[in-house]
């Protein structure tokens, strides 16, 4: 299987989504897309990984391969091809498939809770997610439902967290695959964002814990090996 990673920025890579892809079919393929690579012909990928940045998914007059990007997530997917997003990658994909994008009430910096939504339990990605557990969010926008999805997660701060287009597609706006160190260099990068406000952790509070990491890759695990055994 040929997985492919759409990556935005040099300080967001793939983490632990990456590991687990290299295990089981090989190291993947990426575009980088903040170099202008080329993206790939859809038919070529067998699977697509679609990671986040701190562009919003509009700014395709300073981003320009962000329209190309868009038409190839929908190509992809319309494919029946396996598709993961995560934070942009999952407003992305709530774009590609005609679902509002847009600033959220506030931003969420940090390691808040998120809780299940009732309706995830008619999803097999809902049910294997904790009822409530704690992961890292970085954010500042939103996504409304595409239609046809199902909403999967909610936090405090942010409604919709993730959702599930039957079983070969997950979105999700928060940070499972990532790992001590790109977190760190997560805050190097975008250290200008933590200001203080109600929903946005210091340096010191992010990184005061790297068991959460941990945590997260057990929750990303079976995510991952439900939506790649469905290929």
């Amino acid at each position: 299987m040929q997985v492919h990673v759409c990556q935005h920025v040099p300080f967001e890579g793939p983490g632990a989504i990456g590991d687990w892809i290299s295990r089981r079919y090989g190291s993947p393929s990426a575009t980088r897309l903040w170099r202008h690579e080329p993206l790939p012909d859809p038919a070529a990928v067998d699977g697509l990984v679609v990671m986040g940045g701190p562009m919003g998914v509009h700014q395709e007059q300073q981003h320009p391969w962000l329209a190309a990007e868009s038409r190839f997530i929908q190509s992809v997917i319309a494919a029946g091809k396996p598709v993961i997003g995560v934070c942009l990658g999952a407003q992305l994909i709530a774009k590609a498939l005609g679902a509002s994008v847009y600033p959220n009430g506030q931003k969420e910096i940090g390691w808040f809770p998120i809780r299940r939504r009732p309706e995830a339990e008619s999803s097999s990605f809902g049910r294997l997610l904790p009822v409530e557990t704690q992961v890292l969010h970085w954010h500042g926008d939103t996504f409304d439902l595409p239609e046809g999805a199902t909403a999967l997660a909610a936090s405090d701060a942010c409604a919709n967290q993730a959702f599930a287009v039957g079983d070969r597609v997950l979105a999700l706006q928060f940070h499972l695959e990532v790992t001590q160190e790109g977190l760190a260099r997560l805050i190097d990068n975008c250290r200008d964002e933590l200001v203080a406000a109600p929903f946005i952790q210091t340096p010191e509070e992010l990184l005061a814990d790297a068991a959460r990491c941990d945590h997260a890759r057990q929750i990303l695990a079976p995510l991952l090996q439900q939506l790649f055994s469905a290929a």
